[in-house]
């Protein structure tokens, strides 16, 4: 395996594991939002709901925790991909062109941090509703 071909499978593997990690937390996430809801539709203890609420911010902490080493992963061979593409004609430089129109909205990073954020501030939600039933 020569250079090139190193950095491309570390820069594959990496995006899809970030997309894997991703998209096992929205799994999670909706068996721990359904467990929230079922909790409150049942009339459980405020006790269990400050469970479910504080899972469920546990959850997202460590999913954002796993998203930001996937992104430190992939951002080391970004570099070495833009050095690569530079011996291509300009409209194969995907890296290059790619920096230069980056939105810090319409991104992966944005969407998952978005995500994760209203995660949190759902499991914050219910852990303050359990709290204020006890």
């Amino acid at each position: 395996m020569d250079g090139r071909e190193f950095v491309w499978a570390h820069f594959k593997l990496n995006a899809e594991q970030r997309l894997r990690g991703f998209n096992f937390f929205v799994v999670l996430a909706i068996f721990a939002d359904g467990g929230v809801l079922a909790a409150l539709q049942q009339g459980f203890s405020p006790g269990l709901l400050i469970l479910l609420g504080a899972f469920t911010v546990l959850l997202a902490q460590v999913f954002w925790l796993v998203d930001a080493r996937s992104r430190q992963l992939l951002e080391l061979t970004i570099v070495a991909l833009k050095e690569m593409e530079a011996d291509y004609p300009e409209s194969y430089r995907l890296f290059a062109a790619d920096a230069l129109g980056q939105s810090r909205v319409i991104s992966y990073t944005f969407a998952i941090r978005a995500l994760l954020l209203a995660q949190m501030g759902f499991g914050l939600g219910v852990l303050a509703y359990g709290l204020y039933q006890w």
